[in-house]
């Protein structure tokens, strides 16, 4: 996945929200192109921030609505020993936990530019699809 400099746009959340439904209707098919298809998609589309929103609203549904304000401490043992995508879905998820979406925006930055973009991707629609799963609500 390639993403250069773009300009700010604002997305429309309706279409995130399709979007994501469509991440995950994928990731539970285990179509792995087709989940990073959708952020490609959305990069044209949107541009950096839109396929950010999108992967925004897949921390939503794993940490779920109603959260308190935190702040959120990440607690995760061991976690510079993890896979650089288990640490970037953590820490993506602790961003949006703490409604940090700076940090989350220069986190996916980082993956960009490590050339890690697309596995976290993946990671963090597989994690959404486990835990959708753990609850029941698939």
């Amino acid at each position: 996945m390639t993403l250069g400099p773009t300009v700010r746009r604002v997305t429309d959340p309706l279409e995130v929200q399709a979007d994501a439904a469509q991440v995950l209707r994928s990731a539970f098919a285990g179509d792995g192109d087709s989940v990073v298809g959708a952020f490609d998609d959305m990069v044209r589309w949107g541009g950096v921030e839109a396929a950010c929103e999108l992967a925004w609203g897949l921390a939503a549904t794993m940490v779920g609505q109603g959260l308190a304000t935190g702040p959120w401490r990440l607690d995760f043992p061991d976690i510079e020993q993890a896979n650089y995508d288990a640490r970037w879905v953590a820490r993506f998820l602790s961003a949006y936990a703490n409604a940090d979406l700076p940090t989350a925006t220069a986190l996916f930055r980082a993956a960009q530019v490590d050339g890690k973009l697309e596995q976290c991707l993946l990671m963090l629609a597989g994690s959404a699809v486990a835990t959708i799963r753990k609850h029941g609500s698939a």
